[in-house]
C-alpha cells in the first residue's frame, strides 16, 4: 500500500513539474513576437506592428460606368465588365505596405497587372494600383460602419504607367507590440534566420525539434545587427535553459558583454552547451534580448542531448598532466645517467661503455638470455686447469723453461 502512495505521489509531482514548465514556456512565448503567418501586416508611424491577416481576400465594389473596380485586400485590384477583368495589379509580399502620410493611415501597393492598354509603356510592372487604407472612415463621410468601402478611384495614365489610386475606409486592427525594426540575428554577419526586422522567425518562436541542433554540435555563433541609430538601445542578452538541470550552457562574445551591434559590425554572441543528462525532448534555451523603449527580442534555440557529454576541460587536464609527468622523467633521467657517467669516470676509474649506468645489469640480463655461462672466468679454474694437466702429462723441457701465459679476456654477453 506504501509503495503504491509513493508511486502515486512521484506521478503527481512528475505531472505539476510538467504543468510548471508548459506554463513558463507559454508565458516567455508570449513575450517573443514572431513574424505574422501572412505578409498582410505593417508597422504604423511609432513601430508598431499591425497584423491584417484577417483581411486577407476580402473584396470591397465601387460602382463606376460601364464596369466595377473591386479590391480584394492584399491579394488584387481588377476593373470588372463585360468585355471581363483587367488586373491592375497583385499584392506584392515583400513589404509594399508602410505606413502613409495625410489622410491615408497606410499605403499597399499592387504590382504586375495586365498589360491591357499598356503595350507601349516603359514601366517593366505594366499596370499598378495603390490602394489607401483610411482607418477614421471616408473625408465625405459615407461608407460609416460595417466592414468598410472605397471612398474613391482615381485614375492616371501616361506613357510609362497605368494606374489606379483607391481610397478605402476599413475600421482597422488593434495595434501590435512596439518592434525594434532594423535588428537581424542569424548564423553570418549578413544573414538573419533567426531574427529579420526585429521580427522572431518562425522555427524560432517556440521549441521546434524539427529545427533543433543535434548532440555533437557543441558550440553555436550568432551575429546580431542594427541600425547604427539605434544600436544604443540594445542590452545584454538573458538566457534561460528548460528544463534548468541537464544542459550546461555558457555565452560569451561582443554580444554577451553588451557590445552596441551594428550592421558594419556586426556583434557575436557565442554559446558553448554540453549535456549532462540525455532525454529524448530536446532542451529549449530561451534567449531574451531586451531593447530600450521597445518590446525584446525573444527567441528559442532547441537542443538535442541523445548522449552525455564529458567535460572538454578534462580531456585537456589530462594530457597537460601526462606532458609535464613525461618531461619531468625525462629531464631526472637525463641527470641521473649524466651523473652515473660521471662518478664511474671521476671515482671508480671505469672507462668506455662500462661507464654507463646500469650496464653491468645490463649484461647480466643479456648473459642470462643467450646462455653464455661463465662470462667471466675466474683464476682458481686455470689454475686447477694446470695441475690437473700436470699429473698425468709431463711437459716438455721447452713447455717447462717457459712460462704458460693465460689469456685475459672478458665476456659481456653478446656484446
Amino acid at each position: 500500500m506504501s509503495t503504491r502512495y509513493h508511486i502515486g505521489v512521484c506521478s503527481l509531482h512528475l505531472l505539476l513539474f510538467s504543468a510548471l514548465i508548459n506554463v513558463l514556456l507559454q508565458a516567455v512565448e508570449m513575450n517573443a513576437i514572431a513574424v505574422p503567418s501572412s505578409s498582410c501586416y505593417v508597422f504604423d508611424n511609432s513601430s508598431h506592428i499591425i497584423d491584417f491577416s484577417s483581411w486577407i481576400g476580402h473584396p470591397f465594389e465601387y460602382e463606376e460606368k460601364g464596369s466595377d473596380l473591386v479590391v480584394q485586400f492584399c491579394k488584387d485590384v481588377e476593373s470588372r465588365s463585360q468585355v471581363g477583368y483587367v488586373d491592375f495589379g497583385r499584392f506584392d509580399k515583400f513589404n509594399y505596405f508602410v505606413s502613409g502620410s495625410g489622410h491615408a493611415d497606410f499605403v499597399q501597393d499592387y504590382y504586375n497587372g495586365d498589360l491591357t492598354s499598356c503595350e507601349h509603356s516603359y514601366d517593366k510592372l505594366g499596370r499598378t494600383a495603390q490602394v489607401n487604407v483610411m482607418c477614421r472612415g471616408c473625408l465625405n463621410g459615407q461608407c460609416k460602419g460595417g466592414l468598410g468601402c472605397i471612398c474613391n478611384i482615381t485614375h492616371e495614365s501616361s506613357c510609362r504607367s497605368c494606374t489606379v489610386i483607391v481610397d478605402l475606409a476599413i475600421p482597422c486592427e488593434i495595434q501590435g507590440p512596439r518592434v525594434f525594426k532594423g535588428f537581424t540575428v542569424g548564423f553570418h554577419p549578413r544573414s538573419w534566420e533567426i531574427v529579420y526586422n526585429g521580427l522572431t522567425q518562425l522555427g524560432y518562436e517556440k521549441p521546434h525539434r524539427a529545427f533543433s541542433f543535434s548532440t555533437e554540435q557543441t558550440s553555436l555563433v550568432l551575429y546580431m545587427t542594427a541600425i547604427a541609430s539605434l544600436s544604443s538601445f540594445v542590452q545584454k542578452p538573458i538566457i534561460q535553459v528548460f528544463p534548468e538541470n541537464g544542459l550546461e550552457v555558457k555565452v560569451s562574445g561582443s554580444g554577451a558583454t553588451g557590445s552596441y551591434p551594428t550592421t558594419l559590425s556586426p556583434s557575436m554572441l557565442m554559446i558553448d552547451w554540453r549535456c549532462d543528462i540525455a532525454r529524448d525532448v530536446p532542451y529549449a534555451v530561451n534567449v531574451t534580448i531586451p531593447v530600450a523603449d521597445y518590446e525584446p527580442i525573444n527567441f528559442f534555440l532547441a537542443k538535442m542531448c541523445e548522449k552525455r557529454q564529458d567535460v572538454q576541460g578534462d580531456y585537456m587536464q589530462g594530457w597537460a598532466t601526462f606532458g609535464i609527468l613525461s618531461c619531468l622523467f625525462i629531464v631526472g633521467s637525463s641527470l641521473f645517467c649524466c651523473g652515473g657517467f660521471v662518478y664511474k669516470t671521476q671515482v671508480q676509474g671505469q672507462r668506455g661503455i662500462d661507464a654507463l649506468p646500469g650496464m653491468t645489469l645490463l649484461s647480466a640480463c643479456l648473459e642470462t638470455v643467450s646462455g653464455a655461462g661463465h662470462s667471466y672466468p675466474r683464476a682458481e679454474g686455470f689454475n686447477d686447469a694446470i695441475v690437473s694437466e700436470a699429473s698425468w702429462d709431463r711437459p716438455s723441457s721447452s713447455s717447462s723453461s717457459r712460462p704458460t701465459r693465460i689469456p685475459s679476456e672478458k665476456n659481456y654477453g653478446s656484446i
